[in-house]
Order: structure tokens, then C-alpha cells, then sequence
């Protein structure tokens, strides 16, 4: 399993996290156009974080997702 952090704006607070069995490649397959097509203007469909996971789901329907907002921190 994997623990990544999405950033897919200059907004951390927009940021989240996914703990899955893809890989980074694989994330970045399904993530990368929905972005820069919203950035380049070349779409009306906004996305969301929610959006986006529901994405990587359709396109690997086998794989562990598990999406969260905020990981909480442990400081010992």
C-alpha cells in the first residue's frame, strides 16, 4: 500500500490524501488530463477531490482507494 498526497492546485488546503494499492504512475494516468483539460479551458466540467477518486474507482475498480481530506499527525 501507498500514501500519497494530491495537490492539484496552489491551495494546500485543497490538497488530499489516498492510501492505495496504485501506483503513482497509475494516478497520475487518470488525474493529470481531467486537470490540465480544466486548466486549459477546454472543458465546462469542474472537478472536485470527490470527482476525482470517483475516477481512479471506474478506472481500476480492483484496487484499494481510500481517499481522505486530512491525515491526522502524531507528534511524539
Amino acid at each position: 500500500m501507498n500514501i500519497y498526497r494530491i495537490e492539484t492546485t496552489a491551495f494546500s488546503e485543497e490538497d488530499f490524501f489516498l492510501l492505495t494499492t496504485l501506483t503513482m504512475q497509475d494516478i497520475v494516468e487518470v488525474i493529470n488530463p481531467i486537470v490540465m483539460c480544466e486548466r486549459d479551458e477546454e472543458s465546462d466540467d469542474a472537478y472536485d477531490n470527490d470527482s476525482l477518486v470517483k475516477e481512479l474507482h471506474r478506472r481500476y475498480p480492483n484496487e484499494t482507494i481510500i481517499h481522505h481530506n486530512e491525515i491526522e499527525t502524531i507528534t511524539i
